[in-house]
């Protein structure tokens, strides 16, 4: 019984050839790259956008000889990827938002629910609506229906026959 389910797993998830790993490997290194690229681009690209007071370093920047960090305040390049993060962190924190939003969506697609639209449509309320929508969106989307039907009609059924437990 232990071999056929783990000859059943083998064949569900064949394993990766070497050929296979270090194409994924070098794919992912590659994806790697051009992130860093087009964030250091954007980062040269808004610093560009800024002028700060001129390029001389006054002497206030110094304290008993040591700089201070309104030296590295006042550079254009460090400004722009300090606001590439910022804007990266908001995105992130959207995309976060959006995600727990659509929960409700992704459960009922995972189980294969009957409701998936009726839930995307209490979803969609939710977001432009009130918030109470989304609620009973996410209430349909993780109940076990076949359960609670099963339930009903056990007790429908015992009510008829007169059967009390």
């Amino acid at each position: 019984m232990t071999e056929l389910i783990v000859e059943e797993v083998a064949q569900l998830a064949p394993p990766k050839t070497f050929r296979k790993k270090i194409a994924s490997g070098l794919l992912k290194t590659v994806k790697l790259s051009i992130y860093l690229a087009v964030f250091i681009g954007f980062s040269v690209l808004i610093s560009t956008l800024a002028t700060i007071h001129g390029k001389q370093i006054p002497a206030e920047y110094f304290v008993d000889g040591y700089p201070t960090i309104l030296g590295l305040l006042d550079s254009e390049i460090f400004m722009g990827v300090i606001f590439v993060i910022t804007l990266s962190i908001f995105a992130y924190l959207l995309w976060l938002l959006w995600e727990l939003h659509e929960v409700a969506v992704h459960k009922a697609k995972a189980i294969s629910s009957q409701q998936i639209q009726l839930v995307f449509a209490l979803s969609l309320c939710g977001l432009f609506i009130h918030k109470a929508w989304w609620v009973v969106a996410v209430i349909i989307a993780f109940t076990r229906w076949d359960l609670l039907a099963q339930k009903v009609s056990e007790i429908i059924a015992n009510g008829r026959r007169g059967d009390k437990q």
